[in-house]
Parts: structure tokens; sequence; C-alpha cells
């Protein structure tokens, strides 16, 4: 019997654990094939709309060629926070202090808000590679309990009565490291090519506050 066959066969718990591996499965495939495939245009979109950005002669045209360039919005909203320091109304608590502090408090904002758009998913992928193992090594504990059970309704051992019901057991164990490695590799990958971004990013906001720094400052 197949896989699915022996699974179809089983109790609501073997069945539940089935389903159970099988969301999982298709979850965390789902996530690695679209992050895996944000991330690789991310990653070119920064360098492309940072180089842009120093292209431009000053904040406003920056603003208009990145509308157009940086469709998924990772560079574009550092400018515009950049942009909101102008427009502060006097007198208040966004525009308190000088204006290196009101630079690093925008920035800092709207970078984390991009950081957690580029990490969505990564929640998702380490509870997969922590919990599948757990979740088929249930089915399999379940299964060899069945086995257990049926040799002792019957009173005799037989290799027979065994090898089946916990081979069968086993495959669960294997279906859940089928589930978790292909997740737990993803994280690392993509958690590895998310920092790479990050710092590109945090290089980007970094220069952008020290050029607006001193840009005001040769202005007065």
């Amino acid at each position: 019997m197949s896989f699915w066959e022996t699974v179809l066969q089983g109790d609501a718990v073997s069945r539940g654990v089935a389903l159970l591996l099988l969301a999982m499965s298709v979850s965390s495939w789902v996530v690695i094939l679209w992050k895996g495939w944000l991330l690789r245009r991310a990653a070119v979109d920064v360098q492309v709309s940072a180089a842009l950005f120093w292209q431009a002669t000053h904040l406003d045209d920056a603003q208009q060629r990145l509308g157009s360039q940086d469709q998924r919005r990772l560079v574009l909203p550092l400018v515009q926070a950049a942009l909101t320091i102008e427009r502060a109304v006097p007198n208040t608590l966004a525009a308190a202090g000088d204006r290196s502090q009101q630079l690093t408090r925008v920035l800092r904002d709207a970078l984390h808000r991009i950081l957690h758009r580029l990490q969505f998913g990564q929640v998702l992928l380490a509870t997969v590679g922590s919990t599948a193992p757990f979740v088929g090594l249930l089915g399999t504990v379940w299964g060899i309990y069945h086995a257990l059970v049926a040799i002792g309704v019957d009173g005799r051992f037989r290799i027979e009565q065994v090898s089946g019901p916990v081979g069968e057991a086993l495959v669960m164990t294997a279906a859940g490291l089928a589930v978790a490695i292909p997740a737990v590799l993803a994280y690392n990958v993509l958690g590895r090519q998310i920092a790479r971004i990050e710092a590109d990013l945090e290089g980007f906001a970094r220069d952008l506050r020290e050029l607006l720094v001193h840009h005001k400052e040769q202005v007065e």
C-alpha cells in the first residue's frame, strides 16, 4: 500500500497528523517560492533605486524617479520619511530636537516597516522547521501504540503483526523530517538574503541622513 492508502485506513489521529503535515508542507513551500522570488528582485531593486537616487538633483526629483522604479517600495519610503521633516508642524514633538535626531527617528521607523515586510513568512518557516518532526513523531508513537494493542488483544507475538504497522508508523517520522528539512534550509538561506538587503538599506539610510544634515548646515 502507498503512504496515503495507509493513512486513509488509519484512525482519526493518523489522518489528522497526515493532513497537518500536508498543510505545513504546502504552506512552507508557498512561502519559500514567493519569498525566494521577492528577495531576488528586492536585492536588485535596492541597488538600482539607490543608484537612481544619487543621480537626482534634489529630494523631490528623487522621489519622482523612485515612484516609477521602486515597485516594491524598499527605498522610496526612506526618502518620503526624510521629506516629512521638511513638513513637520513647528512647536510639536515631531519637530522637537535637532535635525539629526529627527532624521534618525523617522528613518528608523521607516526602515523597521520595510524590514517587517521583508521578514514576513520567516516565523512560519521557523515554526514548521521546529514542529514538523514532532508532529511526525506523534504519528509514529500512535501507530506503534496500536500495534502493541493488537498484540495484546491477540495474546501472541508474531513478527508480521509488528513489522507492517511499525513500518507504516515510522513513515510518519520520515514525513515529518521531509517537511521540516526544506523549511529549515529555506529559513537560513532567506534569512541571509534578508540580512544583506537590510545592510544595504541601513547603509542608504545612514548616507541619506548624513546628506540631509550637512545640507541643512550648509544652507544655514
